[in-house]
């Protein structure tokens, strides 16, 4: 029987470092960059998935953010170094829903969200398409393994600016 791995809950992304052309004329991180660290936390997810690097070259089949909102609750510096915390929110049979935490490495405090809707998509027709077995059983268990952490704060706000009285 095939081991399969542990799924964290919430998953935690490796220690990452800013890079000193990230930072703007501000001189804090900017808010491109954020994002970059967002996408390098859902690749190392991914591997746990087995949606990693060579999934696309074996199975002709990707992913892409179909949608993504991102709030800036509190600038980074270069010197920071950060770590992003996933949690699975939903999936269905061609889409998964992240939340993500941007958080200070060793003081713990969020300085950014991310919250996505990804496609699995077949690369060779450019269209949805379904999960193969092994990552549903996969999204499954890690569903299972978040199902007990309460739902983040900022999840499933939309962008509005409330109307003055």
């Amino acid at each position: 029987m095939l081991e399969r791995p542990e799924m964290p809950a919430p998953f935690v992304s490796s220690q990452m470092r800013i890079e000193p052309p990230w930072i703007d004329f501000n001189g804090h991180l900017n808010m491109a960059y954020y994002v970059v660290f967002f996408d390098r936390a859902v690749d190392e997810l991914y591997e746990l998935l087995g949606l990693g690097p060579n999934y696309l070259k074996d199975h002709a089949h990707s992913t892409m953010v179909a949608e993504m909102h991102v709030r800036y609750l509190r600038e980074v510096k270069e010197s920071d170094t950060l770590r992003v915390r996933c949690q699975l929110l939903a999936f269905d049979s061609m889409r998964l829903h992240l939340f993500e935490e941007l958080v200070h490495a060793t003081e713990g405090w969020v300085s950014a969200t991310c919250e996505t809707m990804t496609l699995h998509v077949d690369m060779t027709t450019k269209k949805v398409a379904p999960w193969p077995t092994p990552v549903v059983d996969a999204l499954a268990r890690l569903q299972n393994a978040h199902a007990p952490l309460p739902k983040p704060d900022g999840a499933g706000r939309a962008v509005s600016m409330a109307k003055k009285s």
